[in-house]
């Protein structure tokens, strides 16, 4: 325990702080209304999560990888599950309802790929070329991609889809990989998202991409969202609006003001200069986590901090850039602020796994 990452820990409890204080002031009520329990619901994942995580630090992360093909078969089975029982929920058929509780397989499912993912790539010696990538490509990507975009979920399937691939170049392409999927994805791009745009997107998820396109094609319908997003934060300016006192989340303005784009509340009551401060946080998770990569004992470990970092990183960029109308409004929640039990707990299992990682490099392997 001596060697404990403290710093990382700390950041997280900060952000985390942070986005239940930010939950409880954009789920205010109105005045002679009652206020949603969403901060104390997120306060009590937040302990269970505190729980996994030293769970997750105990058991030497090498364990995780010699269990990774059960962790992503289950995995596996949770998202077909879901498609067959799940329940729906805007438009969606994400969520598994157990005894009043309610959990959405993907966030557990991305850890599990992960695992499994590092576990592959570690036994594969770099540089990976087109022969390793074709065959790993099929089971460890297109399956469980596909299995998201049917529920659908477009936002975790993008995040997966991405972190795949920077994985992949963590571990080290071949020149004739690299090449080889730059040609196929520029000859088949057009095609592709032909048929992606046809067959697979609802009519809600093709508005937000016209809305991102062009918000004000129509403000009060499909472009709503977006607007009332960039108002909230451009109003906080640079010291921002203070405590509990925005106004865009609490009179219902700005739409999934606690989960989706908690970010722009936090930017309207804190500004420019809270902005900052939490960016910096961000960041510095960020860079802890790929510096855990870097001193990993064996390339297991690396790749398994890689990839967490690389989760964390596109969770953030996709989050924030969404709020700024910078990228399409596609349900992506900002790790350890946005409301959500789930992720929560995913995350905070992440997290244990980096501590997990940094703390055993200094171990014997027998």
């Amino acid at each position: 325990m001596q060697n404990f990452d403290w710093l990382l820990f700390g950041l997280v409890l900060f952000v985390t702080t942070a986005g239940v204080l930010t939950i409880f002031s954009a789920t205010r009520p109105l005045e002679g209304m009652h206020h949603p329990t969403f901060y104390i619901k997120q306060m009590v994942w937040a302990g269970i999560g505190l729980a996994a995580m030293l769970l997750a630090i105990k058991v030497d992360y090498r364990q995780f990888g010699r269990f990774a093909g059960v962790f992503y078969g289950a995995g596996l089975l949770l998202l077909v599950f879901v498609l067959a029982k799940g329940r729906m929920g805007m438009g969606a058929q994400r969520w598994i309802s157990l005894g009043g509780i309610s959990f959405q397989p993907s966030e557990i499912f991305r850890l599990a790929f992960i695992i499994m993912l590092a576990r592959h790539l570690s036994l594969v010696k770099p540089p990976l070329g087109i022969r390793e990538f074709l065959k790993m490509a099929p089971l460890l990507a297109l399956l469980p991609l596909a299995l998201l975009v049917k529920q659908p979920d477009l936002g975790t399937a993008t995040t997966m889809g991405m972190v795949f691939l920077l994985m992949c170049i963590g571990r080290g392409m071949s020149k004739r990989l690299i090449t080889a999927l730059l040609v196929f994805g520029i000859v088949s791009a057009p095609f592709f998202w032909d048929i992606f745009w046809q067959g697979f997107l609802k009519d809600y998820q093709r508005n937000r991409i016209v809305a991102f396109l062009d918000p004000n094609v129509d403000p009060s319908g499909i472009g709503y969202h977006i607007n009332q997003s960039k108002i909230a934060i451009g109003s906080g300016m640079t010291l921002g609006k203070g405590y509990l006192k925005g106004t865009q989340g609490p009179f219902r303005f700005l739409p999934e003001n606690h989960t989706d784009f908690i970010f722009s509340v936090f930017a309207e009551e804190w500004g420019f200069v809270g902005c900052l401060v939490l960016l910096a946080a961000y960041l510095a998770i960020l860079l802890r986590a790929l510096d855990t990569a870097r001193h990993a004992k064996d390339d297991f470990g690396s790749l398994l901090a890689l990839g967490i970092a690389f989760m964390f990183a596109t969770y953030f960029f996709c989050n924030i850039g969404m709020t700024m109308g910078m990228m399409p409004v596609v349900g992506i929640p900002l790790p350890f602020m946005s409301y959500g039990g789930t992720a929560v707990l995913s995350n905070f299992i992440a997290v244990g796994l980096l501590i997990n990682i940094r703390m055993r490099r200094f171990e014997l392997f027998y």
